[in-house]
């Protein structure tokens, strides 16, 4: 069974953060599912990666393409997690128990400036640690990451 981490964004936003994790989770070989239930957003991330450090290059398409199933990164909303060995939930889109024990890791990104992104995350730790998964919660901290909670497993 994989784990949740949650990532509290305070420092940098989600457009700096989302980059770093999906060159690290590359790195481990993972394909990866980022998952938004707001498609401008989506779109945003898009050109962000696109238009990222040539020497940093992130290979990754949005959903509705041809290749949609040979992209190592996909931005997609309400895609289904079978196939990817992690998921990134970003906007408040929801990632179930079942998602967490099917992958090697699911992460949760959010605003910490924002309130509502606040709720759904602490909404989001109660239902998956409930379940029974294991969770780390990292927040931001001078510009550093730092654990501030675990659980589970």
């Amino acid at each position: 069974m994989g784990a949740v981490y949650f990532y509290h964004l305070t420092d940098t936003p989600l457009e700096a953060t989302l980059p770093m994790l999906l060159s690290k989770a590359r790195g481990a070989g993972w394909r990866i599912l980022v998952r938004g239930d707001d498609q401008a957003l989506l779109e945003r991330l898009d050109q962000t990666l696109w238009n990222g450090p040539v020497d940093d290059f992130l290979p990754h398409g949005l959903a509705g393409g041809p290749h949609d199933g040979e992209q190592p990164i996909l931005l997609a909303s309400g895609l289904a997690a079978d196939g990817f060995e992690c998921v990134m939930s970003v906007g408040g889109s929801t990632i179930t128990a079942s998602e967490v024990g099917l992958s090697e890791r699911c992460c949760v990104l959010f605003d910490g400036h924002d309130e509502a992104a606040l709720n759904v995350a602490r909404g989001q730790w109660k239902m998956l640690t409930d379940a029974g998964c294991a969770a780390q919660y990292w927040a931001q901290d001078n510009g550093s990451w730092t654990k501030k909670a675990e659980s589970g497993s």
